[in-house]
């Protein structure tokens, strides 16, 4: 039987769950592919701490260099995460003629084009299921199962960290700050968890999701990000009053030959299936033209799920090495000459419904003067709550809007904000409700 063996970058959770998965289901794996895979070697700069998991013939190295060029090794895993040394390890990893599997998904959203192309050069693959979603078989299914479709729109929770923090909002009435501490503590977000509260996580996750839709090249940069830091217990107890729960969506819509590409809290309304995602659960809802709408949903992160998508592409490349085939499919699935570079629309260029919060001094005329000012940018209101006085005579005033072109709802909100009678800057939030 045919041996491949594989190189492990990486020994923390995930790295321990692929060992854990290797040696569980080790037999399953053979009849599956014919091949027998293993694990020969286990890059670490800490290689004494018990994982829990039974490391016995392999070797433990802090030596990246002699896993990389060890002519024994086909397959690199790439599970260090960040930039660098990830970068250099997965290039250098290809120049030796190895395959690369990683779930490194911030890596493929700054150097992916770099890396897809020494990889073409020397005629090796880079498999990446677990960049996006976890355990969630969304990238394969638009390379394969799904590829005779042209998507229109590709929308993901796809942050647990974020998704655990508004489900709480959301069912237990918890403020921001309180519901970040609890996270850290339990281990659901990071000691210093920006990457995922500003938003910057989904977008690494965006950025591929887009790439294998719409095949494209997308510029990190020109995504549009927005994290969950401003969301109040106050925005999330009015959206319930319309109907509406907030979630981090990554959001890619194909509008006339222009991509929106936009990460930011959005409402969608109570009954949609995304809104019923709740706590470190993922979802990814994607349109084809043919197919429809079609919905992924499972566990995000952790051990398990994870080292299932990573063990995944692994088994992947053991066929196709079985059958002597190499490259049978692209990166992005799409022809290298064939990815294009399309633009992405300026956020302000976005067509959308909003609902915004105001904080306003309970004064004859306020909203009339509000009103004036949007209808003056051509924004129309489809409803409005006051609440009632306060002691402080500082009241929140929440209006829901029609469609509106973004950068005049900015223009109206800068100009409003400047009213004598508002306190605080105002909260605005985008509303999906029309996904078919």
């Amino acid at each position: 039987m045919k041996e491949i063996k594989i190189g492990l970058l990486g020994f923390g959770t995930i790295g321990a769950g692929v060992v854990k998965l290797l040696s569980a289901n080790s037999t399953l794996l053979e009849e599956k592919t014919g091949t027998r895979i293993s694990l020969k070697s286990i890059v670490d700069l800490d290689i004494t701490t018990d994982r829990g998991v039974n490391t016995e013939g392999i070797i433990l190295t802090r030596n990246a260099e002699e896993v990389l060029t060890d002519p024994e090794i086909s397959v690199i895993i790439e599970l260090i995460g960040g930039y660098e040394p990830a970068r250099s390890f997965a290039l250098k990893a290809i120049a030796h003629g190895k395959h690369l599997v990683t779930a490194n998904k911030a890596l493929l959203a700054v150097h992916g084009e770099e890396i897809y192309a020494a990889a073409k050069t020397h005629g090796v693959e880079v498999l990446f299921e677990a960049a996006v979603g976890g355990g969630i078989p969304v990238l394969s299914a638009i390379k394969g199962n799904m590829a005779a479709n042209r998507f229109s729109t590709v929308l993901g929770i796809v942050n647990g960290t974020c998704n655990y923090i508004l489900t709480r909002m959301t069912h237990e009435g918890a403020d921001f700050a309180e519901v970040l501490k609890s996270a850290q503590e339990l281990g659901y977000a990071e000691a210093d968890p920006t990457f995922d509260i500003e938003g910057v996580d989904t977008a690494h996750k965006l950025c591929l999701l887009l790439s294998l839709c719409f095949g494209t090249k997308i510029d990190l940069k020109d995504i549009y990000s927005e994290g969950i830091t401003s969301i109040s217990s106050e925005d999330v107890d009015f959206a319930k009053s319309f109907g509406y729960r907030i979630k981090l969506l990554a959001i890619g819509k194909m509008d006339d030959g222009q991509i929106e590409a936009r990460v930011h809290p959005t409402m969608i309304p109570i009954d949609y299936p995304l809104a019923d995602v709740n706590g470190v659960f993922n979802a990814i809802r994607l349109t084809g033209d043919f197919v429809g709408p079609v919905m992924f949903y499972g566990r995000g992160a952790g051990m398990d799920a994870t080292a299932s998508a990573v063990i995944g592409d692994v088994v992947d490349l053991s066929r196709n090495m079985g059958a002597g085939i190499a490259r049978r499919c692209a990166p992005l699935g799409y022809l290298d000459n064939k990815v294009a570079t399309l633009k992405i629309k300026p956020i302000g260029e976005i067509i959308s419904k909003y609902y915004i919060r105001f904080q306003a001094l309970d004064r004859p005329g306020v909203l009339a003067r509000i009103a004036g000012a949007l209808g003056a940018r051509g924004i129309s209101i489809a409803s409005m709550i006051q609440t009632a006085r306060s002691a402080s005579e500082v009241v929140p005033i929440v209006i829901m809007t029609h469609e509106a072109r973004e950068e005049d709802v900015r223009h109206a909100l800068a100009e409003i904000d400047n009213f004598e009678v508002i306190r605080d800057k105002s909260n605005f939030i985008r509303i999906e409700d029309n996904l078919e």
